[in-house]
């Protein structure tokens, strides 16, 4: 079934957005929608509905000027703030990869018992057999920094 439709019931609309029905409205468009039920049913709707958007436009409380504009001044420096951060963030990653190689290194160095498994662990024949695994794990923690300082930088 084809919903029904006038040709006039753009202008109903129309009419009753811009506050002219039907007082204001020509008396030919008047006659229309008194005759047609499309119409009728389209100005009684959207009747309602602007007097309701009245109503709530006369509710609504904005805030005046001084607090807009402190919390857009506001807002502004949070930003330039988190701007200014992203070296010192990217900086603090990097220093936090630098400590963890660093404790690693003295960890390894300075434990007997790790060193022991490290020698009876014989690595290369082991990296012989799984090189493409090995340069994929290198290949990761070469490159998921550089991809976080890529991150924050873009930013």
């Amino acid at each position: 079934m084809k919903p029904p439709e006038c040709q006039w019931e753009s202008e109903v609309l129309a009419a009753v957005l811009e506050s002219r029905w039907p007082e204001r409205a020509e008396t030919e468009l008047r006659e229309h929608a008194a005759a047609c039920p499309v119409c009728a049913e389209v100005a009684a709707v959207a009747a309602v509905l602007a007097t309701d958007r009245e109503d709530l436009r006369s509710l609504a409380a904005l805030p005046d000027a001084g607090r807009v504009w402190w919390r857009a001044q506001w807002r502004a420096r949070c930003e330039a703030a988190a701007v200014a951060g992203r070296p010192i963030t990217a900086a603090q990653v990097l220093a936090l990869a630098c400590a963890a190689g660093l404790t690693g290194a003295c960890f390894g160095a300075t434990s007997e018992w790790f060193q022991a498994a490290l020698r009876e662990f014989s690595v290369p024949p082991l990296l012989a057999e799984h090189a493409v695994l090995a340069l994929a794990i290198a290949a990761f923690l070469v490159l998921l920094p550089a991809a976080v300082l890529a991150a924050i930088w873009r930013d």
